[in-house]
């Protein structure tokens, strides 16, 4: 854990959990050793930072490489285990997960959004199939996890964190991939292995399901 990250933890956890009164169930589900994979449905630019301050273990997330071309802005995502990944489109956006495939292999905990962008109305969208890929490929645990109400501390096209009122998370059981495991990863696999991850996350947050992709934001987050 980095000493910027250690800090944030000290002093903004108990300052964040205060002003946003988050109510957290299933934090047990979340094993406390080895490589684990939290998959959340996405609704505000903080989700990336509510999933850290109720876990006691530190969260990688992946964030747009953009951030890092900046010296100061690139130490400061780095120490807050953020991973650069290129979002650009095609073959460089499907090889982007892979710059997370060394923090599974050090044995640590990363969030990420299925979605692959926050959600413009509320309702849950179809996952891409990455999450599945990393999962499998890297033997981690993966966890469905559901966030509700985050919207309402900053929705889309606010600036500023507001107070309250009270959000839940919720981690769900780990999924079986038993099914999944010891053949090939190939495109059918991937696609059940994450249908049956949104239907579990969709069963968390009680959202309505769209079966497309969330269109693209500027500023996704």
């Amino acid at each position: 854990m980095s000493a910027l990250y250690s800090f944030g933890k000290l002093v903004l956890t108990p300052v964040l959990r205060t002003a946003w009164r988050p109510k957290v169930t299933g934090l047990d589900n979340v094993p406390e050793t080895g490589p684990v994979i939290i998959a959340s449905n996405h609704l505000s630019v903080v989700d990336s930072i509510l999933i850290p301050i109720v876990t006691n273990r530190p969260v990688f997330f992946l964030a747009k490489d953009e951030y890092f071309k900046n010296p100061l802005t690139k130490v400061i995502m780095t120490g807050l285990n953020q991973i650069p990944v290129d979002r650009s489109g095609g073959r460089a956006s499907l090889m982007a997960l892979d710059a997370a495939l060394p923090v599974l292999a050090d044995g640590h905990v990363l969030g990420i959004f299925p979605e692959g962008t926050r959600s413009p109305d509320g309702r849950l969208y179809r996952g891409r199939p990455g999450v599945a890929r990393l999962a499998l490929d890297s033997g981690a645990t993966l966890i469905p996890a559901g966030l509700v109400d985050t919207e309402q501390i900053q929705p889309i096209g606010s600036n500023v964190p507001r107070l309250g009122p009270g959000v839940r998370v919720h981690f769900g059981k780990p999924m079986d991939l038993s099914p999944w495991s010891g053949g090939p990863a190939d495109t059918k696999a991937l696609r059940t292995l994450t249908a049956a991850l949104m239907t579990e996350i969709a069963n968390i947050t009680g959202q309505k399901y769209v079966g497309r992709y969330a269109p693209k934001r500027d500023d996704a987050a």
